[in-house]
């Protein structure tokens, strides 16, 4: 089991600076996958190498990363976006197997505070909370790039509080990034996915967006063009499998209808 935990790999750093993903080399299967699904897809991995005898590596990032970094040639197989958007970029340049795209996954977006913290708000047009802030950061993925960014965007914009929050918003370069930025209390309050919140026990949700605020939250996988790995197809069709479905939502992520 230890063997299998090790292959996954987290290379954010080599993917993100356009650099080779060394620790790719020899694996059977590589995988470009947004970052809210780091835990739920490492344990798919794990189940997947059991049953399949192959060695896949992982690495993850911010959607609109990952579409830049295959666009540039990067060596993957296959892609699980956050957004559809980034999917739409790769597949109009032909990037991307025909016929291998398939909605997998859904997901909302939850505003977050510290677990150790007290404030409590509702969230409702014109909320409060520029002033919740006090002076400090509201956490929350670039939204000019990242779909989480893009999504909280959205949904503060529909609230009507957008202009008001602005100024004081702490961008990162993918949710994960601002998660970080909440659990260790730099920030007070941020914008990630509910599943995000739940795997980090240093933060709490405060209340979640009314999915009529934003575009619906959706995860596409597909096969890279460029790939010759046998195992791209089986991988896809085991995260869509009902074995997969049990740890998809006992990590709450919700099947894409």
């Amino acid at each position: 089991m230890q063997d299998l935990l090790l292959s996954v790999a987290l290379v954010v750093g080599l993917t993100l600076a356009g650099l080779p993903i060394e620790s790719a080399h020899g694996a059977d299967l590589t995988v470009f996958a947004a970052a809210s699904l780091k835990e739920a897809l490492d344990e798919q991995v794990i189940r997947f190498q059991a049953d399949a005898g192959s060695k896949v590596v992982v690495s993850y990032g911010a959607s609109n990363a990952l579409a830049k970094q295959i666009e540039a040639g990067a060596p993957v197989d296959v892609i699980l976006s956050a957004d559809v958007d980034w999917i739409d970029y790769l597949d109009a340049r032909k990037l991307l197997r025909q016929g291998t795209r398939i909605n997998l996954l859904g997901n909302r977006l939850a505003l977050i505070a510290p677990a150790n913290s007290t404030p409590s708000l509702r969230i409702a047009p014109g909320f409060g909370l520029a002033a919740a802030l006090a002076g400090g950061r509201l956490a929350m993925a670039n939204p000019d790039s990242v779909p989480a960014g893009k999504y909280g965007r959205d949904a503060l914009q529909s609230l009507g509080v957008w202009a008001d929050i602005q100024p004081h918003i702490a961008r990162t370069e993918n949710v994960r990034a601002a998660l970080v930025l909440v659990a260790r209390g730099e920030a007070p309050f941020g914008i990630v996915y509910a599943t995000d919140a739940l795997a980090e026990p240093k933060v709490r949700i405060v209340d979640t967006f009314p999915d009529d605020t934003h575009a619906p939250i959706v995860y596409p996988v597909a096969i890279v063009g460029t790939s010759r790995s046998p195992y791209a197809q089986r991988f896809i069709d085991s995260l869509a499998s009902p074995a997969a479905r049990t740890v998809w939502l006992r990590h709450r992520f919700a099947m894409a209808k």
